[in-house]
């Protein structure tokens, strides 16, 4: 199967790669090019120029991906272990109850065994998401992640830097209790303030009201913000500068933390794509260049395949209320990509 990558705009828009793709160091100067890294920025090369790029629709889909015959899969979950999961959550809350941590992003990751097909064909289901998020899909051979994911990391088009904190989660139903909840307020404004003070010296933010974003079976909290920087920034420097957000990560932003962090992900073997910005530049010099945050996905090597879902610990956190949180997203990914 030949290597692809995906990405798809909320307005429908979307261009399929096709490799060998060529890694680069930076984003090249005629775009073109995907934006592909782990959770930690480890690939020293992530732009990915593919041999072949293709613009395509839902109804072209088809005739570009190169499904080679592999057919929708078919996949068979097992519920998570709640103990590591526990134990992460406690010592978190601990630190913030403490007052040395502000808020930590622990991950929990559902598995399950691919029975039958190919989870390239779910690429299919990621082209037909809600017109409000980002569709996104790298695929090698027998391993990949895929996603449609609400959350912009940074866009950058005609001189002007867009991004967006998208923190606190609920029910669609539960609109009004939601709109008045001190602990998911609390978790979307760290992540709010923590935007600010990084885009600050680059130029005046302007910061639009706090609203709601609905994707798919799930509601948030948005806010949106820009700037148009005073001197040009690299797309790799507002990476280095944003990754990860407390929307993801944790706050402070410190190496103490962030290596605290990286050590609950690996003992809840998080898959390395959950949470790692995930990108394209559309082609042309000085055309529009997207940058999301790659949650609401899957991610399979061989015949496992791999669910994650997030959670922000603040010190309003309770584990019943964030186990059920995690419960819910899972749900609306599988919901969303017909798992």
């Amino acid at each position: 199967m030949t290597d692809i990558a995906l990405f798809r705009l909320p307005s429908g828009r979307a261009w399929i790669g096709r490799g060998p793709f060529e890694a680069l160091p930076t984003l090249p100067a005629d775009g073109g090019a995907f934006y592909v890294n782990d959770f930690d920025l480890t690939d020293p090369l992530p732009w990915k120029r593919p041999t072949e790029l293709t613009e395509v629709s839902q109804a072209t889909l088809a005739q570009n991906a190169g499904w080679n015959g592999a057919q929708v899969p078919q996949v068979q979950w097992s519920k998570p272990a709640t103990e590591w999961f526990k134990m992460a959550f406690r010592r978190i809350r601990r630190e913030v109850l403490a007052r040395r941590l502000e808020k930590m992003v622990p991950v929990l990751t559902e598995n399950g065994s691919i029975l039958t097909g190919h989870p390239v064909r779910l690429i299919e289901r990621v082209m037909a998401a809600p017109d409000n998020t980002w569709g996104y899909a790298w695929v090698q051979a027998d391993q990949g992640f895929l996603g449609a994911t609400p959350e912009l990391l940074v866009r950058i088009q005609d001189g002007t830097l867009e991004t967006m904190a998208l923190a606190g989660t609920a029910k669609p139903g539960s609109q009004d209790a939601f709109l008045h909840d001190v602990k998911e307020i609390e978790e979307h404004e760290i992540v709010v303030r923590y935007l600010q003070d990084q885009l600050a010296d680059l130029g005046t933010v302007q910061r639009e009201p706090r609203g709601l974003c609905q994707a798919g079976s799930l509601l948030h909290f948005l806010t949106r913000l820009r700037v148009t920087p005073s001197t040009p920034t690299s797309v790799d420097a507002l990476i280095q500068r944003l990754h990860p957000t407390p929307a993801v990560g944790c706050l402070p932003r410190e190496e103490g933390w962030l290596a605290r962090l990286r050590e609950y992900r690996a003992q809840l073997e998080v898959p390395g794509f959950f949470g790692a910005p995930f990108g394209f530049a559309e082609p042309g010099k000085a055309a529009p260049c997207h940058l999301i945050v790659a949650i609401r996905g899957v991610s399979w090597k061989g015949k496992e395949a791999r669910l994650p879902s997030g959670c922000g610990i603040v010190g309003g956190s309770a584990f019943d209320h964030e186990w059920r949180e995690l419960r819910l997203k899972r749900e609306a990914v599988a919901e969303m990509l017909g798992l």
